[in-house]
């Protein structure tokens, strides 16, 4: 193992744990390629958003004192060389790659003026961009998110208990990945916060200061928050590799490329076998940590094994007080028990505390990070099926 490098593009969840695990072998030399200074705690940027929460980490608090931190954006991925080329023009050679680019807005979205006039909260500049607008708004000012998932419920929540009359656009039904008790428990913990939740509706436009629905509806919208919808970098199909419809990289059973045996991929640009998990930071880090495994096993020589993880939870935040937790079987379906009111905010926020622990535990001992497996376990022989 001695003089390998292996490069870890992304310093979301996965990533970062992946680049932390890597370093149960202090021999191999570990890049991480980042384009901002700071770990950002994506599942925070509602609360950044609103003031309740600053959503950065030092990276020196959650990474591995042996990694190299490259603050700087993979721009292109060079298979066949094995090489990257970075922004500033950099380039950078590894043995192995770990593609962690993670997940952004989508991009695929064709309702007139939702790209000039709409506010994306997927990333840290999106909710910078926001924030910055929200700012100099009076504090009646209508605000509009659009997106009944969970990403929307959160985002409209937190600016409603701060005051401001929010009317969240569904587009079909709210939190739609949850069972219909939780589903109706949100609706109630929306109304608490007078949220005006309009389900069944869905946008025709977007404009400066309105948006109209599909029934011709115009609601006043001095500010719009888009969260209908997520997709990934485009980093790998620009890069020649395999991709999902999505963008995902689509790999085998083991994480691995299937177009490159030097490239593995975990968290939300991921796609094993066809079948990507739940974009979460609850798949992201054991995905992260099954990719290090899968490089450390092929540079012992060893067969890797294939992803096995199970799914626990669906966690939303609404507002400070409130929360809904879903509990779901280990494949991700929900099933009729949940967790709603404080006791689900408790959880809710010590699973947000958790996943930045899970970093920190593991940058002090590589190899620490243990995950719940028995739901998604896809072997060889189904990798050929799918794929």
């Amino acid at each position: 193992m001695s003089g390998t490098h292996v490069i870890v593009i992304g310093g979301g969840y996965a990533g970062t744990l992946a680049a932390n695990r890597l370093r149960r072998h202090p021999d191999v030399e570990v890049s991480l390629v980042n384009p901002r200074p700071q770990f950002i705690e994506r599942i925070r940027l509602h609360q950044y958003v609103a003031g309740t929460h600053p959503a950065t980490v030092d990276f020196a608090t959650v990474l591995d004192e042996g990694v190299r931190l490259v603050v700087d954006a993979a721009r292109e991925i060079d298979a066949g060389g094995r090489r990257v080329a970075l922004a500033t023009g950099a380039q950078l050679t590894y043995d192995y790659l770990i593609y962690a680019v993670g997940s952004t807005s989508s991009a695929t979205t064709t309702v007139p003026g939702a790209a000039e006039f709409a506010y994306p909260l997927a990333e840290f500049e999106d909710a910078q961009r926001l924030r910055a607008a929200l700012a100099p708004m009076p504090a009646d000012a209508a605000v509009c998110v659009v997106g009944g998932g969970l990403t929307g419920i959160e985002a409209a929540a937190e600016l409603a208990e701060a005051g401001r009359p929010v009317t969240l656009v569904c587009g079909g039904r709210l939190a739609p990945s949850i069972g219909a008790r939780a589903r109706r428990s949100t609706a109630r913990a929306l109304r608490c916060l007078a949220v005006t939740v309009r389900e069944a509706d869905t946008v025709r436009a977007v404009h400066a200061g309105a948006l109209t629905l599909a029934d011709g509806t115009v609601l006043p919208s001095a500010l719009t928050v888009w969260t209908a919808g997520f997709g990934v970098p485009g980093l790998a199909a620009a890069s020649g590799l395999t991709t999902d419809e999505l963008g995902r990289l689509v790999t085998d059973a083991t994480l691995t490329s299937i177009d490159s045996a030097r490239i593995v991929a975990a968290g939300d640009a991921a796609a094993p076998a066809g079948r990507p998990l739940r974009m979460s930071c609850q798949a992201a880090e054991p995905l992260g940590a099954q990719a290090a495994d899968t490089v450390l096993s092929r540079l012992a020589g060893a067969a890797p094994a294939a992803v096995d993880q199970a799914m626990v939870a669906q966690c939303i935040s609404v507002g400070r007080r409130r929360a809904t937790t879903q509990l779901v079987r280990r494949d991700d379906t929900p099933v009729a028990a949940f967790v709603a009111g404080r006791p689900a905010a408790a959880i809710k926020e010590a699973i947000c505390r958790g996943t930045v622990w899970a970093l920190r535990r593991e940058a002090a001992r590589p190899g620490s990070y243990r995950w719940l497996r028995g739901g998604t376990r896809l072997t060889p022989a189904e990798q050929q099926e799918r794929v």
